[in-house]
C-alpha cells in the first residue's frame, strides 16, 4: 500500500469516527435543552422518591440497587450520575453509598454513606434501576462487602468531573470488584473507563470481560454484559448484544435495556426497562 492511500485511508477512518461521535453527542445537546424546563434551583429540585424501591419497612429481605439519572445542569447533556444503595436483611431504612464532589468542598470525602431516599429523583431527573438484588444471606454478605469496599475507595480525597475519578469512577470500582453484580454501566457513565492506580487493563466493570483504558480518555471494553464500547475523551459508542443495542456517546443506550433482576443472586424476576 503506497503513503497516498495510507494516508487517505486514515484520514477517512478519522472523519467517520468524528461523525460517529459528534453526531449522537449534538443531537444529545439538542435534545437535552429542548426538553429543559429552564434553569434548576438544586435547593429547590425534586428529590423524592420516584417509587422504584421496595419500601424498607415492609420488605424484609436484604436488597441491593444502583440507580442512574442525567446529571445535573448541563452536564446531564453528556452523561449520568450513578450510586448504590442497600438494604440488610430486617433493617428499616437505606443506605446510599456515592461520589459527590462538594464533599471535598466541604472538608470532607468525596465518598458519601449515609442513610437516603434510595431512588430519589436526583436535581429533578428521574433515575433509571440499573440492577436489583434481593435475597437473604448472599445480598447481606454482598452488602458488607460494598461497604468495605466503598470505604477503602482510593480517590476519596479526589474529585475530577472529567474523566475522572468521578461518581462513575467509584461505582466502577465496585461493580468490578464484585462480579455477583453483573453491572452493565451506561455509556453516558462518563468516568467508568478511569482505571484507578493507573492501571490499563483491569476487568469490565460488569465482573466479566476486559476493558484497556488510557487514563479514561481512550480505551476498549469487550464483555458479555457490556458488549463492545470503544471509549474516545470519556464518550463511548459501541454495540451490546444481550439484549440487541446501539449504545451512542450522550444519547446513551438506542434498544431495550438489560433486566434489571436478572443476575443469579436475586430472588426475583423483572420485565426490560426502556433506556
Amino acid at each position: 500500500m503506497s503513503a497516498p492511500t495510507a494516508l487517505r485511508i486514515l484520514k477517512r477512518t478519522v472523519q467517520v469516527l468524528a461523525m460517529a461521535f459528534l453526531a449522537p453527542v449534538a443531537l444529545a445537546v439538542a435534545w437535552y435543552f429542548a426538553a429543559s424546563d429552564g434553569p434548576v434551583d438544586w435547593r429547590t429540585a425534586r428529590s423524592d422518591s420516584t417509587g422504584q424501591a421496595p419500601s424498607a419497612e415492609n420488605t424484609p429481605d436484604a436488597v441491593i440497587q444502583v440507580y442512574a439519572a442525567r446529571a445535573f445542569r448541563w452536564r446531564g447533556a453528556f452523561g449520568v450520575h450513578t450510586w448504590v444503595a442497600t438494604k440488610h436483611t430486617g433493617a428499616d431504612h437505606y443506605v446510599r453509598y456515592e461520589v459527590m464532589g462538594f464533599g471535598l468542598r466541604q472538608g470532607g470525602g468525596a465518598v458519601r454513606i449515609h442513610p437516603s431516599i434510595p431512588d430519589a429523583y436526583w436535581y429533578g431527573k428521574r433515575p433509571q434501576l440499573l440492577r436489583d438484588l434481593r435475597g437473604g444471606t448472599e445480598v447481606d454478605d454482598l452488602i458488607d462487602r460494598i461497604d468495605a469496599l466503598a470505604r477503602s475507595y482510593p480517590y476519596d480525597d479526589r474529585y475530577r468531573l472529567w474523566p475522572g475519578p468521578n461518581s462513575n469512577t467509584f461505582v466502577a470500582y465496585l461493580a468490578r470488584a464484585l462480579p455477583e453484580l453483573a453491572l452493565d454501566l451506561p455509556p453516558t457513565a462518563i468516568g467508568k473507563d478511569f482505571l484507578p492506580g493507573g492501571a490499563w487493563l483491569a476487568a469490565a466493570p460488569s465482573g466479566r470481560g476486559y476493558q484497556l483504558s488510557l487514563g479514561g480518555l481512550l480505551g476498549l471494553i469487550a464483555a458479555p454484559e457490556e458488549g463492545v464500547e470503544l471509549n474516545l475523551l470519556g464518550l463511548a459508542i459501541g454495540l451490546d448484544f444481550s439484549p440487541p443495542a446501539l449504545k451512542l456517546p450522550g444519547l446513551g443506550r438506542i434498544g431495550p435495556s438489560p433486566d434489571p433482576f436478572a443476575t443469579g443472586v436475586s430472588t426475583r424476576s423483572g420485565s426490560l426497562f426502556g433506556s
